[in-house]
């Protein structure tokens, strides 16, 4: 699904935007952190302190599940710009084998996230369906 470019930049970038929308369309926009595995980006709602209801990219999820994730590289020197854009339909993991997966390789990616008590939280699973990138993916660009 990525090419080896892709995945090098992914690899090595460490926040992303993830693009949701409610079902009438209205877009939302927060950056998260991911790890990719296997075609699918993982994304787990963490320990933040939360209202009482989940969360808007849990609830337009919930009633649709098109998404995108942006990674982007911005320098001043616009020779090194660069971005990778993951589209597809993402599922949302309350528990299971492939939410204790992504739960682990997200803390060993996130140090961040080792101390934090993750079992309960749900994981965003996107099922990647187009990666589209521009730009300068090299690394140390």
């Amino acid at each position: 699904m990525f090419n080896e470019l892709q995945s090098g930049f992914l690899e090595s970038h460490r926040v992303g935007r993830l693009a949701t929308a409610e079902a009438a369309g209205q877009p939302h926009v927060v950056p998260v952190c991911y790890a990719v595995e296997k075609g699918n980006v993982y994304i787990t709602i963490d320990e933040k302190p939360k209202t009482g209801q989940p969360l808007k990219r849990i609830r337009n999820i919930e009633e649709n599940p098109a998404v995108a994730l942006v990674v982007d590289r911005y320098d001043e020197n616009w020779e090194w710009l660069g971005w990778v854009m993951v589209r597809g339909a993402a599922d949302i993991l309350e528990d299971g084998t492939e939410h204790d997966r992504a739960q682990e390789i997200l803390r060993d990616r996130y140090q961040q996230l080792r101390d934090m008590s993750l079992r309960s939280l749900p994981v965003i699973a996107i099922r990647v369906a187009q990666v589209t990138s521009w730009g300068n993916l090299e690394p140390g660009a």
